[in-house]
């Protein structure tokens, strides 16, 4: 089975390199969005089986945009995971009781991207 996943980053590079990655290693198929409204029009629109958020973004921020995408009925059950750099343990805290799924840190390893996608939500 093919897997679906939306990006959320502001930056061109990370949503490229993150894209790349999870389509050639993995195989999914990757919808990628620059902001956070854009993001919440296309989960809205393709409905991916996850969706990677960039937590600092110009604008609607991560969080914002995940508490966003929790109030429409058409996206409230799509599995979301942070994308940051922030590591300190009280912002891991503070996502952690927004609800997501898992947190992952930039930069990340693309060639192990997919495989921490797929621990943190279960998929095998």
């Amino acid at each position: 089975m093919t897997r679906k996943v939306l990006i959320i980053d502001d930056e061109d590079d990370i949503r490229e390199v993150a894209a790349l990655s999870l389509e050639s290693v993995a195989g999914w198929e990757v919808i990628t969005a620059g902001s956070g409204a854009q993001g919440l029009a296309r989960a809205a629109e393709h409905q991916p089986d996850a969706i990677l958020l960039d937590v600092m973004m110009p604008g609607m921020d991560g969080p914002t945009t995940f508490i966003e995408l929790r109030k429409n009925p058409h996206t409230a059950k799509i599995p979301v995971l942070l994308l940051t750099a922030k590591v300190q343990s009280t912002d891991q805290r503070r996502f952690a009781d927004l609800g997501v799924e898992a947190v992952l840190f930039k930069p990340f390893d693309p060639m192990t991207l997919s495989t921490q996608i797929e621990s943190a939500l279960g998929w095998s």
